[in-house]
């Protein structure tokens, strides 16, 4: 059998992948109160490592401590984190694997509970008549600029491969780029280009930081799927205005917390059927006939054929996974090896309970099975 084209080697910005499978960015709910992170953290990503993954990229961090999204999330706010996070790279590196340290702000969907700050967003946000967020300041704008530079500064010396920006799932730059947050009259709101202006900050930031020959990637929304929300044309401006800028590669997601429930980042529901599959097909293809920088698509994929047709027939270079990662951290090996059945994964979301309690993400629906 020739081999997949899934199983080539790649290299992005002199970081060389044994495969175009990616673990995309997911909550592991492993950190300590503090957002360092523990040992569970570090088997975890060994363990993604050793089943093949070809890139690992780390759920999110917050730059800062008013940042926090959720309940035991990492942290990459102080130098203290660097040690522990140290950990990680070992090990992913120790297993031959690649891996790339995500970097996050909430924005309105900071949790006051642990930030005990009041949350920030590009304009003041209400639901149901109640405001959730203020508006930030120019001068929090610059100091969460200056955070992003040194978060990144920071992977760096801790040994990871790269960084990503998340710029998806209606977290701070989501926020920012969408007209639906974003109703800001200043130089950082109205048109498409002044709402990615703080965006375009931030990446200059974190390459004066870590400098040209490190990989800096962004996650953006494909779109928001809400009434006035970010669209595909505007996904595709804001990419084209990153690609001139020089970034490595851009991960294509979609949807926000405000989404229709068919439409939320995480969608609950098993996809029986390889037509079901790939959430955001038609943005990819849109992307690919404008933008050459390298595609990575996340969303819906649970098939070997599936993933296979995407890359061969160029509508995405990378294939993202997430929770079909959390049931098989080996699925990328398995396939290798030649058995091709699809990831066994049954999108409950089960998966992020045990996380919320500082246990941990694992697939709580394969624990049932083996149990009885």
């Amino acid at each position: 059998m020739q081999m997949s084209k899934l199983f080539e080697t790649t290299n992005i910005n002199g970081m060389t992948l044994q495969n175009r499978f990616v673990r995309s960015a997911t909550w592991e709910g492993m950190a300590n109160e503090d957002g360092s992170c523990n040992s569970k953290m570090v088997e975890l990503m060994r363990n993604l490592a050793k089943g093949g993954v070809g890139l690992i990229i780390t759920g999110h961090a917050h730059v800062l401590a008013n940042g926090q999204a959720s309940p035991f999330q990492t942290g990459i706010y102080k130098d203290d984190h660097i040690p522990d996070l140290r950990h990680i790279t070992d090990a992913v590196h120790d297993e031959g694997g690649k891996v790339v340290l995500q970097i996050a702000h909430a924005g309105c969907q900071a949790l006051q509970r642990f930030t005990q700050t009041e949350p920030i967003g590009p304009s003041v946000f209400e639901n149901r008549g109640k405001a959730v967020c203020r508006e930030i300041t120019i001068n929090e704008i610059n100091k969460t600029v200056q955070a992003f530079g040194q978060a990144a500064e920071r992977a760096r010396k801790a040994g990871f491969d790269g960084i990503q920006i998340h710029g998806a799932h209606g977290y701070l730059f989501s926020q920012f780029l969408s007209p639906f947050y974003n109703k800001r009259t200043d130089e950082y709101g109205g048109s498409l280009e002044n709402r990615a202006r703080l965006l375009l900050e931030v990446y200059r930031e974190i390459r004066k930081n870590v400098g040209d020959d490190y990989p800096v990637l962004l996650k953006v929304n494909s779109q928001d799927y809400v009434v006035n929300g970010l669209n595909i044309i505007d996904m595709v401006a804001v990419s084209d205005i990153l690609q001139n800028e020089g970034i490595d590669a851009i991960e294509l997601s979609g949807g926000t917390i405000h989404a229709d429930r068919t439409h939320v980042p995480v969608r609950a529901g098993k996809l029986d059927s390889e037509d079901k599959e790939v959430y955001y097909h038609d943005a990819a293809k849109a992307y690919k006939e404008k933008i050459n920088v390298p595609l990575m698509l996340v969303g819906g994929i649970r098939s070997f054929n599936v993933a296979d047709k995407l890359v061969n027939d160029g509508t995405t270079d990378y294939v993202s996974l997430s929770r079909p990662l959390i049931r098989e951290p080996d699925l990328i090996n398995r396939w290798k090896s030649g058995n091709l059945s699809k990831a066994t994964c049954i999108s409950c979301n089960a998966c992020f309970k045990p996380g919320v309690k500082g246990n941990g993400i694992y697939c709580v629906a394969l624990e049932k099975e083996l149990a009885k």
